[in-house]
């Protein structure tokens, strides 16, 4: 682990803080509302929300995690807390939330009390690197761990899936959506797909976009027993949770770091039109009982 990689997870907690950083935490709920990650493909296309596709895809991942009342769950990267709690009402687990960002540590606490779940959810702030051990918590915590795209900020993601499978009971699922680049017509070369996800990355502090295939393989490397690596938009480009007619509202952001966040929209906007960005979602077991 180099210096390099502590500077860009410091730069992903800036960017997302609202004290007094780049003021990403407060853009995207204005923009999007508490939930920020793409819903599922059919039900965009049946003419669902952005939020109703969301709830769908939350749905389906939930019934991949087998969770139940009176289970646990850790949600990596819950932001401000529009999933967690989401997931908390659909299977009446118990959930942890985590993220790096006190300001969305303090949003999602928010909802959680505006949605009469304090009591089924809470929130932690955890240190810039604490996501590679997670080691405030004893093995085999939990009966799930959940990810909604935020792995894709982590320099060190195998580390993460070490971290989440030493947490995980005997039997326990790691579920979950990340962002992803992908061969797609003609930008097949490394030096092609980079040269367009590059700039994603730079202004949405993204470390190095994974595969579906690398996913796959740091997952079973961690230990993980793989059951599902899926593509939300194979064969097609992903717009997703921005689509082309939303594109106004955030190219007129004029909160703070407005600027930086038109840019990203620009980039990203270019990455889904070019095809090489795309969303997978996942799920694994720990083996044994």
């Amino acid at each position: 682990m180099t210096d390099t990689q502590f500077i860009h997870e410091a730069r992903v907690r800036r960017f997302y803080d609202e004290s007094d950083g780049e003021g990403a935490g407060r853009a995207y709920s204005d923009l999007m509302g508490p939930v920020w990650h793409h819903g599922a493909r059919d039900a965009e296309q049946a003419g669902k929300s952005v939020l109703e596709a969301a709830e769908i895809l939350e749905r389906r991942l939930m019934d991949l995690a087998g969770l139940g009342a009176g289970m646990r769950a850790l949600d990596f990267g819950s932001g401000p807390g529009g999933a967690t709690t989401n997931m908390a009402r659909m299977t009446g687990a118990h959930f942890v939330g985590v993220s790096n960002t006190e300001t969305l540590s303090q949003r999602a606490r928010q909802l959680a009390a505006d949605r009469g779940l304090d009591d089924q959810v809470s929130f932690l702030t955890i240190g810039d690197r604490d996501y590679r051990t997670l080691a405030a918590w004893p093995d085999a915590s939990f009966d799930a761990v959940t990810f909604f795209e935020s792995v894709c900020h982590l320099p060190d993601k195998p580390a993460f899936f070490s971290a989440a499978f030493r947490l995980l009971k005997p039997g326990g699922r790691l579920v979950g959506l990340d962002w992803l680049q992908r061969p797609f017509g003609p930008y097949q070369t490394d030096e092609q797909i980079q040269a367009i996800i590059g700039p994603v990355c730079e202004h949405i502090r993204l470390a190095e976009l994974g595969t579906l295939q690398s996913y796959t393989a740091m997952m079973r490397a961690a230990g993980f027993e793989v059951t599902d690596a899926v593509d939300e938009f194979d064969g097609e480009p992903c717009w997703g949770s921005t689509p082309p007619e939303d594109r106004e509202r955030w190219l007129t952001y004029s909160g703070p770091s407005g600027e930086l966040f038109q840019d990203g929209k620009r980039a990203l906007d270019a990455a889904r039109a070019a095809g090489v960005f795309t969303v997978g979602w996942f799920a694994a077991t720990r083996p044994g009982r």
